[in-house]
């Protein structure tokens, strides 16, 4: 005889495993005032409640994310990973639209990759991005002065022509940037990443292709995967930044903000011109 069904809802409740699902959406980058967005410093407290609360038998990363900054990627994949060993958590990464560049760093956190067919992953590069202003200013007459203190505090200012001592610095610590990135990526797919094509070069793949390489486990989606991996009865508990109130209360709200909105607005900008790189 099932004895559980004798208790009360409430406690037959407790008795099904917890899986914390953390969601990874958007743009990765330090967060402007009055914007929103993936970082260390915001998501702390996030990771932290989701590995640590109610004990769960696990953490999902729910990632769709086109990248950004190497740094921040870098952090937050480092807190998760640390938080899991502390803990003893596996951790399990599903990836809808994309993930890609900073978003594929973040999903080498879990301890296994799953994907849709159709997903888009990889991108295991760096980029630096400008534009250049010489010409536009001086055309309209407007003269750049600049004046500093250090040789190199002038660094690819967007106002002058390029340097080739400029251009010659910025691909050197853009490839130490690469070398980490790849170094991450070989670290936790180890001996699952295919040896006969170079998966470095910032190409991106489907889920299916990205499963022929090892960079994902297997094509799947959350709830179906975590229910074979721990049970019908699994209870998925959502853990997620709180939204800030430009978000709330709309455009209305957010323009009373001043620059809080202009810096909202930048990074909107921003984070839309990563998405059109995927075609989303």
């Amino acid at each position: 005889m099932d004895f559980s069904r004798l208790l009360p809802a409430r406690l037959r409740r407790r008795r099904a495993p917890r899986v914390a699902v953390i969601r990874l959406q958007g743009a990765i980058g330090a967060v402007r005032p009055g914007a929103q967005g993936l970082s260390d410093a915001a998501l702390e407290p996030v990771i932290e409640r989701a590995f640590r609360k109610s004990r769960p038998v696990a953490v999902a990363l729910i990632v769709n994310s086109p990248g950004g900054s190497p740094v921040q990627s870098s952090l937050i994949a480092a807190r998760i990973r640390r938080l899991a060993d502390e803990t003893q958590v596996p951790v399990h990464a599903f990836v809808e639209d994309v993930a890609a560049s900073g978003g594929y760093w973040l999903a080498c956190a879990a301890d296994d990759i799953w994907a849709d067919a159709t997903s888009v992953v990889g991108s295991i590069g760096v980029i630096s991005a400008g534009f250049g202003l010489s010409e536009l200013i001086a055309k309209h007459g407007v003269e750049r002065r600049v004046h500093t203190a250090g040789g190199s505090k002038s660094f690819l200012d967007p106002f002058r022509p390029e340097k080739p001592e400029d251009i010659a610095r910025l691909t050197g610590l853009l490839e130490e940037m690469h070398r980490v990135f790849k170094a991450w990526v070989t670290e936790r797919r180890g001996g699952r990443l295919a040896t006969d094509a170079d998966l470095f070069t910032g190409e991106i793949w489907t889920g299916a292709l990205a499963l022929r390489s090892g960079l994902i486990d297997g094509i799947a989606h959350p709830v179906p995967k975590l229910k074979e991996l721990y049970g019908e009865k699994v209870r998925l508990i959502p853990y997620g930044q709180r939204r800030s109130l430009l978000r709330r209360f709309g455009a209305e709200a957010g323009a009373a903000l001043g620059a809080e909105t202009a810096g909202a607005l930048a990074q909107a900008v921003e984070e839309r011109a990563l998405w059109a790189r995927y075609g989303l």
